[in-house]
């Protein structure tokens, strides 16, 4: 941690005094004995060259209240340095962590569980803050102590330093038992934690389906029964780990006993002087009983280095996708932009472990001409919507190539491909914010004008008018506090915003009303005179007038040509058409998706 190295540095300085601070008090009160007890040759009277007691006493005041004042000034230093170092790494390595998963391609996150990602950016990185924070300061503390202590035990007592350090084996020997049989039982309660969690995320997620079917009462059974399970792993955890902090306390006794009999023999035979023998007796336990949190360091340690690792995998996968540095050459005059070219395009998707499924797309012609509208139709597993992952760069395709006014797409920088494309998916998502920020997603910089004239054009101005606060109205998390329909109508607003060379539209009417649908379809028929329109259809009703339709068969192109030319073919199209206008023949079974 390079940028980090002076911050660790300084609060590691902090904790060192801190500790050598907290240690005097004993020594002082063995000097304060050591004054009442031999007077006018204590070590006091020696180091100031004064012989009255009071006035030694009134020097050593003055002294341990100035120890004391420091001890508190290096304990606020030292917590204030590592809690603000902890906080900042946390942040910065969630940043890092987060701005290097955006990036990565969108393969990548279909192959994992996103819970399994929302874990490594949320608990593992405040794991090492938690270590940072704690663990940290109080293995610094530990080691200081020991040191330090140990010191002055090998000062006054070589004899009595070895007695008193005996147990310390015991004691870290102990730490790492205990630790290696209670990392099973931890993982444990950490699994059924996250069951319970998950299960009521779910049922949360899910509430208006549970009090639909009045489940209310079983799913309450239910999460009481994995609620009771991790209640029972967390006591089979604790009933181990209860037994740790008593029997090291044992070897702690074993010390303070040595100390306390044989130091008090020497004592009682003049080879050590009483303050001294205080001394000893009070840093005895302060030697060994902080080593009694050696177990929680220990955890904190490996909790903090188990996330670590994880979040540093995470940092190292590849980003398979990277983009281009060219940008979208100027229009000549009178040309317009936006030109999409497919040319033999062959793309597979792929299983976890690197795998080629089955093809998708197999050796795909298509050219979108600037300025038209080209629907795309065609059953399910044809690869309509994967044209549109392609032409988004979400993928790039095994063989082929896909082209924008004339500029291969993985030659074009992101801004430049993506910022020239207006996208509407049929998942109509909207962030947990009000309208208007919403909107500016296509265009942060955008105007309130160019922000109402947009939700004109998308027909969603009316309904957000009359809305309490307007464009500032709040959506709710997914939208979900908006009709189906008019969230659909604002994701377009919010395409045409960044007024779009080419606007993208996967499936963008199949779960609207009709009523809904006819508006969406209004707007459309406006804004797509002014671009380039792609089209993903469900209903054929929507595109009848596109300027040429494609249907897909298989990962190609098996018919293409304007509405009426395809049903002059009676192919696949009129088979389709044929269906979702009610004229099916009783020989053709066909669906459309």
């Amino acid at each position: 941690m390079p940028a980090y190295r002076g911050r660790i540095v300084r609060g590691a300085a902090y904790t060192v005094s801190n500790k050598l601070f907290d240690i005097a008090p004993e020594l002082l009160i063995g000097v304060a004995i050591d004054v009442v007890v031999r007077g006018e040759g204590s070590f006091v009277a020696d180091l100031f060259g004064i012989t009255d007691r009071p006035q030694q006493l009134t020097v050593l005041a003055i002294v341990t209240a100035f120890v004391w004042a420091m001890e508190s000034l290096t304990e606020y230093l030292s917590s204030r340095t590592w809690r603000e170092l902890s906080q900042d790494v946390e942040h910065d390595l969630r940043m890092d962590a987060y701005r290097h998963v955006q990036h990565l391609e969108l393969a990548w996150f279909e192959n994992r569980a996103s819970g399994r990602l929302l874990t490594i950016l949320g608990d593992d990185v405040n794991q090492l803050e938690r270590f940072l924070d704690v663990g940290a300061q109080k293995i610094l503390l530990t080691i200081t102590n020991v040191i330090a202590v140990g010191a002055v035990f090998a000062i006054i007592s070589p004899l009595l330093a070895v007695l008193a350090f005996l147990p310390i084996p015991v004691i870290i020997g102990g730490s790492l038992l205990f630790q290696r049989r209670l990392g099973p039982r931890y993982a444990n309660v950490r699994e059924r934690a996250g069951d319970l969690n998950g299960l009521i995320g779910g049922n949360l997620g899910g509430i208006a389906t549970i009090k639909a079917f009045g489940a209310e009462d079983a799913e309450s059974e239910r999460v009481e029964r994995f609620s009771a399970a991790y209640a029972d792993s967390n006591r089979r955890a604790i009933v181990f780990s209860a037994a740790f902090v008593p029997l090291i306390r044992m070897a702690i006794l074993a010390g303070f006993i040595v100390t306390l009999v044989v130091g008090g023999n020497m004592a009682l035979d003049g080879t050590l002087e009483i303050g001294l023998y205080s001394v000893l007796v009070f840093m005895t336990q302060r030697l060994l009983w902080p080593l009694t949190d050696l177990g929680e360091t220990l955890d904190l340690y490996q909790r903090g280095m188990a996330s670590t690792r994880r979040i540093l995998d995470l940092l190292d996968a590849p980003v398979a996708i990277q983009p281009g540095a060219r940008a979208l050459p100027a229009p000549a005059e009178g040309v317009r932009p936006g030109a999409v070219r497919f040319a033999d395009v062959h793309f597979g998707y792929r299983s976890p472990d690197g795998e080629p499924l089955t093809p998708v797309l197999r050796g795909l012609d298509l050219d979108v001409p600037a300025g038209e509208t080209h629907a795309i139709v065609g059953a399910t597993g044809a690869g309509k919507s994967t044209v549109v992952k392609l032409l988004l760069r979400l993928y790039d395709a095994d063989e082929g190539s896909v082209t924008v006014d004339g500029v291969p797409t993985t030659d074009l920088s992101f801004e430049a491909l993506r910022g020239a494309i207006g996208y509407v998916g049929q998942d109509t998502f909207l962030f947990d914010c009000s309208i208007a920020q919403n909107l500016r997603y296509g265009d942060p910089d955008a105007t309130d004008d160019a922000l109402r004239a947009a939700a004109e054009r998308a027909e969603a101005h009316d309904f957000v008018s009359q809305l309490p606060s307007g464009y500032d109205t709040e959506v709710g998390e997914r939208g979900m506090r908006l009709s189906g329909g008019q969230r659909q109508r604002l994701t377009i607003a919010r395409a045409l915003v960044r007024d779009p060379e080419i606007l993208v539209l996967d499936e963008a009417t199949s779960a609207v009303d009709n009523e809904t649908e006819a508006a969406i379809q209004r707007s459309l028929a406006r804004v797509s005179r002014e671009r380039t329109t792609i089209v993903i259809a469900h209903r054929l009703s929507t595109i009848r007038h596109a300027d040429r339709i494609h249907v897909m068969e298989a990962g190609r192109v098996a018919e293409a040509g304007t509405h009426d030319e395809l049903l002059a073919l009676e192919g696949r199209y009129a088979a389709l058409w044929s269906v979702q206008t009610g004229e099916l023949p009783t020989d053709l079974g066909a669906t459309n998706a």
